[in-house]
């Protein structure tokens, strides 16, 4: 189903409402053909109440999920911003360091930000990237590491390199570890038998305008449709058309290539 999320997102939708919404006219035409309007009428009192109490229920349940996905998707567009904004504040501080020092810094962030902006984040959409798999960040930690504390002239600049250094392998840290997230198979299943359930419902109250009902029921199928899908790109931040934008990334990269 990955697929969908690399199509634009309203083609990914369209599909995907056309199929659900066929299924539940197909269910709502076989009920009609076996039950009467008159007939189904009888339980419309006791049926209209569950359907209220399992209805909020559910609606309860899906906000809640939209949220937290929502939220994370979030955070991972900050988590980005923020790595881009330290690769750029090293870059500036590393300027007032002596030579060669300041050189072998600065081509250190170019080759990171190029690795994660040309390589991570394609592989990211692939669940292909771990902690230790960034081979330039590695190369930048350890030219800090074995770079001589007495040589910089300014040593507030370079503990606030080190610190801004800290930042940016943390950011990077909660970005991959936000890529790897994903609502578990039991909220999944959940929301999906919920949202059958929710919709085989509308089968059972017979309205004598059977015309009125297949409306009614296929908007009601593609109201939850749409919800859970939205659901399914937000716990995809880093996948397909609606992922988090790279944009200030290449920014940043652009500057420090330039110099």
């Amino acid at each position: 189903m990955q697929f969908l999320l690399n199509l634009p997102s309203a083609i990914s939708f369209l599909i995907v409402s056309v199929i659900t919404t066929a299924l539940a006219l197909a269910g709502l035409r076989f009920v009609r053909t076996k039950y009467s309007a008159e007939v189904l009428q009888q339980n419309h009192e006791v049926a209209a109440i569950i359907f209220n109490a399992f209805g909020l229920l559910y609606a309860v349940v899906v906000a809640f999920v939209v949220f937290v996905t929502w939220s994370g998707y979030d955070e991972a567009t900050k988590n980005l911003q923020m790595e881009a904004n330290e690769v750029d504040d090293i870059f500036h501080i590393s300027k007032t360091f002596p030579d060669p020092a300041n050189k072998i810094i600065q081509q250190g962030l170019i080759d990171y930000t190029a690795s994660v902006y040309n390589d991570e984040l394609k592989r990211m959409s692939q669940g292909d990237v771990s902690l230790h798999s960034n081979r330039a960040m590695a190369a930048l930690l350890t030219v800090f590491h074995q770079m001589d504390e007495k040589s910089i002239p300014n040593k507030e600049l370079y503990a606030e390199s080190l610190k801004r250094l800290d930042n940016l392998t943390q950011y990077r840290r909660l970005r991959i570890f936000a890529g790897n997230n994903a609502v578990p198979p039991v909220i999944w299943f959940v929301l999906l038998v919920g949202g059958g359930i929710t919709v085989s419902y509308a089968f059972f109250f017979g309205m004598k305008n059977i015309k009125a009902q297949y409306m009614i029921t296929a908007a009601l199928t593609v109201t939850i449709t749409l919800i859970l899908f939205l659901i399914y790109v937000l716990d995809h931040p880093f996948t397909g058309t609606s992922k988090v934008s790279a944009e200030p990334l290449k920014q940043v990269m652009e500057i420090v290539q330039k110099g």
